[in-house]
């Protein structure tokens, strides 16, 4: 047999200087940080995860010197930009999903400032901490719905939960965002997406804003205690007539859908790759125990089902990459970007990581069901994903809706 030792994401064609240097960083950095501190953040309760002391914020500033700064890469060629963060994406997430996702959060008010070509905003967030407000405790996915192409025919959206106000020069922010917030306990400003009132009460999708979280008025609910990805603190924020200056605003509500469009065209290929770092660590894990552990005499390895059960795991991460990387490349270079290739990216790769997690726990047998052994924390990391971002039935149904062409009805 003719064993091949493959690049670290696999069937990669080789990388410029600058590529395999964002990958070696991030990998190195993934490997000797992010995955003791990813178990450590696992075990500990949401409020130990966040207090001072807690190995999270070490992390975090770490972080700061992996030199992903979105408005220096936004100066690079589409393709060149959307390759470098889509490599640091897979690394991050191969070292620790939760964690990934605290670190790329962070980046979300500098990316949606960027696609709403409000440069001041990008560079006033950029370096800052972040976090991405969207989701209320009355509504869930459908929040990245404004067009309403998922409602029940004839069934519009309930009332919002929170609620922003154009006032001069000012926008005036009350209401609620769920404990989903990525990021809430640690952001110090807030990409907020929300309705919008106009002077008669009149409700409507809606305002982009970005918010500095140090602002009267803003104030912070409790960390939420969730099955998987625990190392992405998430909770609830509270707005009390919070004023923002007009200049933060990334989009009004004859602007909101366009930038909504744009901007779950652009979250869903990066939780996309996310997954394919989580489902690439639960096959790499798989891989190496199955030399390692002995049943019937034998290694697993050597069990005809288990390489064919390896081989399905090595060819759904490969694909499932494969087409978040066709996804990401089409939407930084076609006119307009594909909410219909981003919504398949999304639910393809979460789905690929959890069934590999899966396949994967299941090869570690007991094991595999002890915290001792990596398996049954990445099977709950991955679960989540399945939800994250927008949950994939109702992603499908959206996406699915992009292809009805009302010329041939």
């Amino acid at each position: 047999m003719d064993y091949q030792q493959l690049p670290l994401s696999g069937l990669e064609a080789p990388l410029n200087e600058m590529e395999q240097m964002i990958q070696d960083n991030v990998h190195h950095f993934a490997q000797s940080v992010m995955r003791e501190a990813g178990v450590t953040l696992d075990q500990l309760s949401p409020e130990q995860a966040i207090a001072p002391d807690s190995v999270l914020w070490d992390v975090l500033q770490k972080a700061e010197g992996l030199g992903l700064n979105l408005t220096a890469l936004a100066e690079l060629p589409p393709l060149e930009r959307v390759k470098l963060f889509g490599l640091a994406t897979e690394e991050l997430a191969w070292g620790d999903g939760g964690l990934a996702g605290s670190i790329l959060v962070n980046y979300f008010p500098v990316m949606y400032s960027l696609l709403a070509g409000n440069l001041a905003m990008a560079e006033f967030c950029e370096g800052k901490r972040g976090c991405w407000g969207i989701t209320e405790p009355d509504h869930g996915s459908d929040m990245v719905d404004p067009s309403a192409a998922v409602a029940a025919p004839g069934m519009p959206y309930g009332r919002p939960n929170c609620l922003a106000r154009i006032v001069g020069d000012k926008v005036i922010i009350n209401g609620q965002k769920a404990a989903w917030v990525s990021g809430a306990m640690t952001a110090e400003v807030c990409a907020l997406f929300c309705h919008y009132a106009d002077e008669q009460g009149n409700t409507r999708p809606g305002v982009a804003v970005i918010v500095p979280l140090d602002l009267p008025g803003v104030s912070r609910g409790k960390p939420l205690d969730k099955l998987g990805v625990r190392g992405m603190n998430q909770g609830e924020l509270y707005f009390d007539n919070v004023e923002v200056p007009l200049a933060n605003l990334l989009a009004g509500p004859d602007q909101y859908q366009d930038l909504a469009y744009r901007m779950l065209c652009e979250a869903n290929p990066h939780v996309g790759m996310m997954a394919v770092g989580m489902a690439r660590a639960a096959y790499e894990h798989a891989l190496a125990y199955a030399h390692e552990r002995k049943q019937g005499g034998q290694p697993l390895i050597r069990h005809q089902h288990v390489r064919f059960r390896l081989f399905e795991m090595f060819r759904k991460v490969e694909a499932a990459r494969a087409l978040v990387r066709r996804v990401m490349d089409y939407n930084a270079t076609a006119a307009y970007p594909s909410l219909l290739g981003s919504t398949s990216a999304k639910v393809t790769a979460t789905q690929t990581a959890f069934e590999v997690a899966s396949d994967a726990l299941q090869m570690f047998g007991g094991n595999g069901l002890t915290r001792e052994y990596p398996m049954e924390k990445l099977f709950r990391d991955a679960r989540a994903m399945l939800i994250a971002d927008g949950a994939n039935e109702m992603l499908a149904i959206k996406g699915g809706s992009d292809l009805i062409n009302p010329e041939l009805l």
